[in-house]
C-alpha cells in the first residue's frame, strides 16, 4: 500500500493515477485495476445521494463511506474528503475531525479544500500525526460563494494567487495537491513550483497525476459529460438497456427461465 511519504517520492518518477469510490463493489474494481490511490470525495453527495452540491455530506457520511471503501480495497491507499464545515470553524475542529475520520476508517489520510487561507489548520491537523492532501483551485464545497463552477488561475492575479497557496500548503505539510480546474499553464507553473506531486482534475496534462470521478469515466451519466472528462465506457446507456430488458422478459413470463429457479 501506497503511503503519503511513498506518494512525494512519485513526484517526477511516475504519474499518479486516482479514482473515487463509495462503496464497497466500485473499490474492490479499483483495486484489481491497479489505481494508485482511491479517492471517498464528499462528491458522494452528489454522485451517490443525489444532492445539487457537496454542502450537506456530512463526517458521518464520509466515515459510512469511507469503511465501505476499505473493507473493498485492503491494499490501496485511501484518501477521504474533510467535507463542509469539518474544519473551517477552526484548528481544533479540524484536528477532531480528521482524528476522528482516520481512526473510525482506516483510510490513509485526509483531503483538505483551500489555500494559503487554511495553512493553520492544515499544520494543526498535519502536527496531530495525521497526513493531508491539499486541494486549490475550483474547490467545489465554496461553489455558493464563487456562484458555480468556474475556471481558476485564467488571470496573471488568479495564478500568482494559486502558486503561493500551493507554497503555503506545501510549507504547512500536505504531501500532495489537487488542483481543481485550473488554466493548464498555471497548474503548470504550480506543479514546478512545490515539491510535492499536484494531481489535476480539468487541469491540463503537466500535473504529476489525474483524478477524475469513476463514474464519469464510466459513463454511468448520460445528460451530461464534464468538459475535462474522458468516457472510457457507456455504462449508464448499457445499464439502461439491461434493465429493460430484464423488465420485458418479466413482463412476458421469459424470466426465470429454467435454469434460474430451484
Amino acid at each position: 500500500m501506497l503511503t503519503p511519504p511513498a506518494v512525494k517520492k512519485m513526484k517526477g518518477r511516475k504519474k499518479i493515477v486516482m479514482l473515487t469510490a463509495y462503496e464497497y463493489s466500485t473499490a474492490a474494481m479499483l483495486e484489481k485495476a491497479g489505481v494508485d490511490i482511491i479517492l471517498v470525495g464528499d462528491s458522494l453527495g452528489m454522485v451517490f445521494a443525489g444532492y445539487k452540491d457537496t454542502l450537506p455530506v456530512t463526517v458521518e457520511d464520509i466515515i459510512y463511506h469511507t469503511k465501505a471503501v476499505r473493507r473493498g480495497a485492503q491494499n490501496t491507499m485511501i484518501i477521504a474528503d474533510m467535507p463542509f464545515m469539518s474544519y473551517q470553524a477552526g484548528n481544533a475542529s479540524a484536528v477532531k475531525n480528521a482524528g476522528k475520520i482516520l481512526k473510525e476508517t482506516g483510510c490513509s489520510a485526509v483531503k483538505i479544500e483551500g489555500g494559503a487561507e487554511i495553512k493553520a489548520k492544515v499544520r494543526a491537523v498535519v502536527n496531530a500525526g495525521i497526513p493531508v492532501m491539499g486541494h486549490i483551485g475550483l474547490q467545489p464545497q465554496s461553489t455558493r460563494k464563487d456562484g458555480g463552477y468556474p475556471v481558476k488561475g485564467a488571470t496573471a492575479e488568479e495564478a500568482d494567487a494559486l502558486v503561493k497557496s500551493a507554497l503555503a500548503l506545501e510549507k504547512a505539510g500536505v504531501f500532495a495537491i489537487v488542483a481543481e480546474k485550473v488554466v493548464f499553464k498555471t497548474a503548470a507553473e504550480i506543479t514546478k513550483a512545490v515539491k510535492v506531486p499536484v494531481i489535476g482534475i480539468g487541469s491540463g496534462p503537466f500535473c504529476d497525476g489525474q483524478v477524475l470521478v469513476t463514474q464519469d469515466i464510466l459513463g454511468c451519466f448520460t445528460d451530461f459529460t464534464p468538459k475535462f472528462v474522458k468516457k472510457y465506457a457507456d455504462t449508464g446507456n448499457s445499464a439502461l438497456a439491461a434493465v429493460r430488458r430484464f423488465r420485458a422478459d418479466v413482463s412476458k413470463g421469459k424470466f426465470p427461465g429454467r435454469k434460474n429457479y430451484f
